[in-house]
């Protein structure tokens, strides 16, 4: 049970037709609805992201889940999303995110943005001009804005949604008390 019900608009929601992956993103999402204008305005931004993004949809789930290992988050760590699967994530690449920096299955810019969210996450007063010419070799200004506000939303969110315990609808867990993670943890696909 989560920490937080959902709002009452989202728990009238039908799911019979969702996959197992959207009605996770649907528990968080029910209760972020609990205040309609942030959940709106919160749709909006990722919505801007998602259509006039130009960073590939793998690379940024690929920081999205090793954003997700760090925050220790369920929900993020057990979905993929359906875009970056049609852009080349495998599962091969999802366990490259347990040393990404070591990965031969990464490319070079994947490592770059990597080592971005990993700081981000970790020590984020650890990001300076080396780490920022670093990624200058593969990402534009703009994209560089992008990266950040991705890395931002999933810091944020998937910490908050970690507190919420959202688990309904989350895979089978192995009963193991070690940290979960995306490389060793069942997933699911979701829409996006």
């Amino acid at each position: 049970m989560t920490r937080i019900a959902p709002s009452a608009a989202f728990a009238a929601v039908p799911t019979a037709d969702l996959g197992q992956g959207d009605r996770i993103n649907l528990g968080v999402a029910g209760i972020i609805g609990r205040l309609p204008a942030a959940a709106e305005a919160l749709g909006y931004l990722t919505a801007a992201l998602r259509t006039n993004g130009t960073l590939p949809p793998r690379l940024l789930e690929l920081v999205r889940l090793r954003i997700a290992f760090f925050n220790q988050c369920r929900s993020c760590i057990a979905v993929r999303y359906q875009s970056a699967i049609d852009d080349g994530l495998d599962e091969g690449a999802v366990c490259s995110l347990e040393q990404p920096a070591d990965a031969e299955n990464l490319s070079a810019a994947e490592r770059a943005a990597l080592r971005f969210g990993e700081l981000f996450a970790t020590n984020h007063l650890a990001i300076d001009d080396a780490v920022y010419d670093e990624l200058r070799e593969h990402f534009t200004e703009d994209q560089l804005v992008e990266l950040g506000l991705h890395c931002a939303i999933a810091l944020g969110v998937g910490r908050l949604s970690a507190t919420w315990d959202v688990s309904e609808d989350l895979p089978e867990s192995n009963g193991s008390s070690e940290r979960l993670a995306p490389w060793n943890s069942s997933s699911v696909v979701a829409t996006g």
